[in-house]
């Protein structure tokens, strides 16, 4: 089969489309023809060197998949799967590639109403929406969510799948076109952080009140304003640092307003973990896929040959939603 193999950390030229050796479904794994992938930043920081995959995991970049089961591995019996279904799945690694083998727990069925295309823009950003907002933060109907990069993938799964929940909806995003596209998605407030005090405004879109969850991108560099931005009560989950890793943290400012603050990452999780995330997405995401009203939200779509634009492009940041790579077996036989 063919990849995209990083052939040294670098820059997006980095990245080459070589023939590699077929992989092999292990005990518990079912092998998967990729018919499309999604990039994310993840991606982008292992290319630099800065992401290594886990232990076990492929080597290539690429942390979700669409495409069909194409074999079953061991130990998959009663697992529901059959070759010939259509599937897409959360990844370790791997997913820029003809072929990848899955832990058969990570698979989930493509929602009705969604394309083999479209369905890989959605496993990672359900079970990482799912798993800080809605398991680790508890976000509970009648709150209040601040999203930070209201206009990636991440961000634009979460503004649709808060509200669906009925969750009032605040982001950030960097530009009044992302801004636009943030509101018509379904946040109550967009703010566009290039101009405006983000703090300030939550303040006062929330009557000083402040919000009762905060999903967080930028680590180090929002913490302080993230924090003043908080409810009593209110929890900040960080899953990512492009802002950077370290900050001073007021303790006092959290012992009053009884604060607290998670810092997680999915990638890593053991199987198991991600086995019962992607249960619950199944079962309370699913749905709301399938009745229209959460979407992906795909800005476009190129050959995966060409990830090394696709990484151009992602860097350069005027993209909204996810950006995705097909592998040409994308339709049926």
């Amino acid at each position: 089969m063919r990849a995209i193999v990083i052939s040294a950390p670098g820059g997006p030229e980095k990245l080459t489309w070589q023939e590699v050796p077929d992989p092999e479904p292990g005990p518990g794994e079912v092998l998967v023809e990729v018919a499309a992938t999604a990039v994310n930043r993840a991606d982008v920081n292992q290319r630099r060197g800065d992401y290594p995959p886990p232990p076990g995991a492929p080597e290539y970049p690429g942390l979700e998949c669409s495409g069909r089961v194409v074999a079953l591995g061991p130990d998959t019996a009663g697992s529901g799967y059959r070759v010939g279904d259509e599937v897409c799945a959360l990844l370790s690694g791997g997913g820029y590639a003809e072929r990848v083998a899955v832990p058969v727990g990570q698979l989930l069925p493509v929602p009705a109403g969604t394309d083999l295309v479209e369905a890989a823009a959605l496993p990672e950003a359900a079970c990482t929406v799912w798993s800080n907002v809605f398991m680790t933060a508890a976000l509970r109907e009648g709150e209040t969510l601040l999203v930070h990069g209201g206009a990636s993938g991440i961000g634009t799964f979460a503004i649709q799948a808060a509200r669906a929940f009925g969750a009032r909806v605040l982001t950030t995003a960097g530009g009044p076109a992302k801004v636009e596209r943030c509101r018509r998605l379904g946040a109550d407030v967009a703010v566009d952080y290039r101009s405006e005090d983000f703090p300030a405004r939550v303040k006062k879109e929330t009557g000083g009140r402040g919000v009762d969850v905060v999903l967080d991108i930028m680590g180090g560099g929002y913490l302080d304003a993230n924090i003043r931005s908080l409810a009593v009560g209110g929890r900040l989950v960080v899953i990512g640092l492009m802002g950077g890793r370290r900050a001073e943290l007021d303790l006092g400012r959290m012992l009053v307003k009884r604060l607290s603050v998670h810092a997680t990452t999915l990638r890593s999780r053991p199987v198991q973990e991600k086995a019962a995330i992607v249960s619950q997405v199944a079962e309370r995401v699913w749905p709301l896929v399938e009745k229209g009203r959460i979407r992906p939200v795909v800005d476009r779509v190129l050959p995966l040959s060409q990830a090394a634009e696709a990484h151009r492009v992602l860097e350069a940041g005027g993209h909204v939603g996810k950006i995705l790579l097909v592998t040409g077996q994308q339709h049926a036989p």
